[in-house]
């Protein structure tokens, strides 16, 4: 079984935006809270379907890469002035110390989980972002938190006739 931080609506603290315009930053957060809480069950379904084998609570998603991905939270996030969806990943393999994840290696599973996770949830869920944002973080942090330590990739995509589109900024 999955835990899951939980699915949610991202809604901002402040008058700025969730992400600024032309993406999100590692370096910095937006001052961002939550609020609200969606049911993850359906979700668990996709999630489950690309897991791969393990032992404890929380298994790691299967990716190119090989490394171990773990399914943090889900994010509504209206902000950006159109729906956006976040899947936010642990992936303590990118770490600045000691990962041995490259930020190429570790685009090539987001475009995998885009494709293969992300795309299903849009469908099952029955919701139409204008944007799906998947971000791999070495550790969990709350979304919008800023922390120097944590290391942080982000990519942006646009969904379209069942594929993810890059979204280069």
């Amino acid at each position: 079984m999955i835990r899951l931080t939980g699915i949610r609506i991202a809604r901002a603290a402040c008058a700025a935006p969730a992400a600024p315009a032309g993406g999100a930053h590692c370096a910095w957060g937006r001052g961002c809270g939550y609020a609200g809480r969606v049911a993850a069950t359906a979700f668990c379904f996709f999630v489950s379907a690309a897991m791969a084998s393990g032992s404890g609570g929380d298994k790691a998603i299967s990716v190119p890469s090989g490394q171990p991905v773990t399914l943090n939270e889900i994010l509504l996030d209206h902000e950006p002035g159109a729906l956006w969806l976040r899947l936010r990943f642990v992936a303590p393999q990118i770490a600045r110390d000691g990962g041995g994840v490259s930020h190429d290696q570790a685009a090539q599973d987001m475009d995998h989980l885009c494709k293969d996770l992300a795309l299903p949830y849009i469908e099952a869920q029955s919701i139409a972002p204008e944007r799906i944002v998947i971000s791999f973080a070495d550790r969990a942090v709350p979304f919008g938190v800023q922390d120097a330590a944590v290391t942080q990739f982000f990519e942006v995509y646009r969904p379209s006739n069942e594929t993810c589109i890059w979204e280069g900024f």
